[in-house]
């Protein structure tokens, strides 16, 4: 839905709901969305899809597609952006580190995300960009050592410099302009705004202008001009917020660096507060054991007094571990519901959420905001509520802070 800062759509990530075929995600959207679309009541709804591979293949099957589009026509719905981060099954079974595979040296990440993108070049109203997200090219732990690292860096820039070429042909062909939305996230390849900039700046602008200019037969400035429109980045702020990134540095390192904002990920994540007291930190553990569960990554970071940041590949060893109490703090890779401030001791990063929209509405650098908790039914049970009305309160939310 439009919403009355920039010109801007403001929805949600269809991944809270599960089912991986197109059945399953159509029948959500038809049973859910619609509900939330009519709670809102603010015109035209945009839709955050999430798409499977699965649901992708069947989705561009002869007759899938132009239904789809009646029907959201006939519901006064229309897609803007897409979430290609997860390729396979995402609930009800384990998902932690497999949510990263298959990576970016792969040909099947490739494919699945062109094939999101030419889904999306025909929904897409003709007066929107469209963006689709993905993974910050793999899992670090996946890879031995910086050699191996270096090697998927390469890869990944050369798979993403071949989108870029589909990329172009779709905007000539349909005059859309489609970007591929990067998502740093804690133990990614690409973790912090400093990452994402070398990746882009020294593999993508470097190696990859040179391949585009082989490819197209193109200038130096037209290949720079296509990689910076269609390959941008996703800011999630509950993945930066768990880094204990500045939002002001992160943002503004980004910017400067002329690489676009493709959309704002409105999400947040779960933190003990500054612990002053091994009471305090005992009470912070207790708490936070009861988020630790089997089904997602849930990776952890701890800063002490000096600043010093501890990473952890999972809550469960960062809770083992924790052994500074004083000044310290405890933040992990929870996608809380935005609208709660408090759950017993913990607290949410909801600061983190009103600092960067205030930023946004400052400096106007994207139009597309995707609220995205998608842990709703791996809650502690106590904390589990109605989906249809918990994503409104969440999207109110915003909008209440915005307006603020």
């Amino acid at each position: 839905m439009q919403i009355d800062f920039h010109n801007a759509h403001l929805t949600y990530c269809s991944n809270i709901h599960p089912g991986e075929s197109w059945v399953e995600t159509f029948e959500n959207l038809k049973k859910y969305t619609t509900q939330i679309r009519d709670k809102m009541d603010r015109g035209p709804f945009g839709i955050g899809l999430r798409l499977s591979n699965e649901a992708s293949i069947s989705l561009s099957e002869e007759g899938a597609l132009s239904s789809f589009q009646d029907w959201l026509q006939k519901e006064n719905m229309y897609v803007f952006t897409i979430n290609g981060f997860p390729f396979g099954g995402f609930h009800k079974q384990v998902v932690k580190d497999q949510v990263h595979f298959p990576d970016w040296t792969t040909s099947d990440r490739l494919n699945y995300t062109k094939r999101l993108f030419d889904i999306l070049s025909v929904l897409l109203p003709a007066d929107l960009d469209g963006g689709v997200s993905t993974s910050p090219i793999s899992y670090r732990f996946w890879h031995q050592d910086s050699q191996a690292i270096e090697e998927v860096k390469n890869t990944a820039c050369s798979q993403m410099i071949d989108l870029v070429v589909h990329l172009n042909a779709i905007r000539i062909k349909t005059g859309k302009i489609l970007h591929l939305d990067i998502e740093p996230e804690p133990d990614g390849i690409l973790e912090t705004s400093q990452e994402f900039v070398d990746f882009y700046n020294n593999y993508l602008l470097n190696e990859g202008k040179a391949a585009l200019r082989k490819e197209l037969n193109c200038s130096d400035v037209d290949a720079e001009q296509m990689i910076r429109m269609h390959i941008q980045l996703c800011y999630d702020i509950c993945h930066f917020a768990v880094g204990f990134e500045k939002s002001t540095d992160a943002i503004s390192r980004i910017l400067d660096a002329g690489i676009k904002i493709g959309r704002i990920q409105i999400s947040a994540a779960l933190s003990s507060g500054v612990i002053h007291s091994e009471k305090e930190k005992s009470l912070a553990i207790e708490g936070l054991r009861e988020f630790n569960e089997p089904v997602y990554l849930h990776q952890a970071v701890i800063r002490e007094a000096n600043g010093q940041l501890t990473r952890y590949p999972d809550l469960k060893p960062a809770l083992d571990n924790w052994m500074e109490a004083d000044q310290s703090e405890l933040r992990t890779h929870y996608h809380v519901p935005l609208f709660t401030e408090r759950y017993g001791k913990l607290i949410p990063t909801q600061q983190d959420i009103k600092d960067v929209l205030q930023i946004w509405k400052e400096k106007d650098f994207t139009n597309h905001l995707e609220v995205e908790t998608y842990t709703w039914d791996v809650l502690p049970e106590d904390k589990r509520t109605d989906i249809v009305s918990s994503v409104v309160r969440e999207l109110e939310w915003v909008i209440s802070t915005l307006e603020k």
